[in-house]
């Protein structure tokens, strides 16, 4: 008996519902203080990703380095210098920083 096959898009939008569910579970962790859940909830929902081949939303940040769920002024710190939003993560002290040119034209 051979395997019955799920089609790619199928796959695709259970892998984004699962992502967007461990990526609630990991900003939650991480307002309680779990940042080992957080950090567990974030590689898992990066596997998932992965396997399905979903990319991670844009909207949802987490640390490049630690994968601790970024929520600021519990788990990062955001601060605005030279046309840049820094986010510096408070766990491993990684700064990732955004332009924000397009909102200063308006």
């Amino acid at each position: 008996m051979s395997r019955r096959r799920i089609p790619n898009g199928t796959v695709s939008e259970i892998g984004a519902h699962r992502i967007d569910t461990l990526m609630d579970l990991s900003a939650q962790a991480a307002k309680d203080g779990r940042d080992d859940r957080s950090r567990r909830y974030v590689e898992i929902a990066r596997s998932v990703g992965m396997k399905a081949r979903v990319k991670m939303p844009k909207d949802r940040k987490y640390c490049k380095n630690c994968h601790v769920a970024l929520v600021p002024g519990i788990s990062c710190r955001v601060r605005l210098s030279n046309h840049k939003v820094c986010i510096t993560c408070d766990k491993c002290g990684e700064v990732r920083r955004y332009p924000y040119i397009k909102e200063q034209k308006s």
